[in-house]
């Protein structure tokens, strides 16, 4: 479908949750020929990304490239910042937003997007850090999952069993294997900090900065739980 781009701007947020857009016609006698009647409106992130997102991003850029390269070093991290750029505007970004940004000055949506982007790689690739990952993360719900889809304990990294949460573990002499297992909600742990969680969740919980994961259909069908 071909579409006509135009930069409008919002005059006006109704307490009914609808805006007043001005925007300006390139060519009206286009616009009648073409009958516009609906648009599409993309709403881009005002604000600009925050220096500790920036400082995650190359904290994370230099863990893959220490992995990668055998090296971090500033030229290392350059060639992945690069290559991750461009693979985050492929497989990440809508077709209308796609488009080159810089860590200088993106968006505090994209600069999210991106942290969690390298987050999942890292997760999925099983690759090595010196930081906490977690304290790395911008979005700490997507962590979890990413750890929970990946059987990695969401405190060290380490292979995890599924801690299932109070109010959600299923009960003695249940199998595990007929129970079903939907909206339960669950933590990704090791053994040695699924110990730890067993003597007191909530603080545990709050010791560590986590929250809790409600499985949903991908991630029973990935745990080979049922439903």
């Amino acid at each position: 479908m071909i579409q006509e781009h135009i930069l409008g701007e919002i005059q006006d947020v109704r307490e009914d949750g609808t805006v007043v857009i001005m925007a300006g016609l390139p060519d009206l006698d286009r616009a009648l020929l073409r009958q516009y009647k609906k648009v599409e409106v993309i709403l881009p992130d005002g604000r600009r990304i925050s220096p500790e997102q920036r400082r995650k991003c190359y904290a994370l850029l230099g863990e893959i490239a220490e992995y990668v390269d055998g090296v971090r070093n500033a030229n290392t991290v350059e060639s992945q910042k690069s290559l991750f750029k461009m693979e985050f505007m492929l497989h990440r970004m809508e077709a209308a937003e796609r488009r080159m940004f810089s860590l200088s000055d993106c968006d505090m949506s994209t600069a999210r997007e991106f942290i969690t982007y390298l987050v999942d790689f890292i997760i999925a690739n099983d690759i090595p850090t010196m930081t906490r990952l977690i304290d790395n993360c911008d979005d700490i719900a997507a962590y979890m999952y990413a750890c929970t889809m990946h059987r990695k304990c969401a405190v060290c990294g380490r292979p995890a069993d599924i801690h299932h949460c109070e109010g959600s573990r299923i009960g003695a002499g249940v199998d595990r294997e007929k129970a079903h297992q939907l909206g339960r909600e669950v933590i990704p742990l090791c053994r040695v900090h699924h110990t730890e969680c067993h003597s007191d969740e909530a603080g545990f919980i709050k010791k560590y900065h986590l929250q809790k994961i409600k499985l949903d259909e991908n991630l029973c069908k990935r745990l080979r739980f049922k439903k």
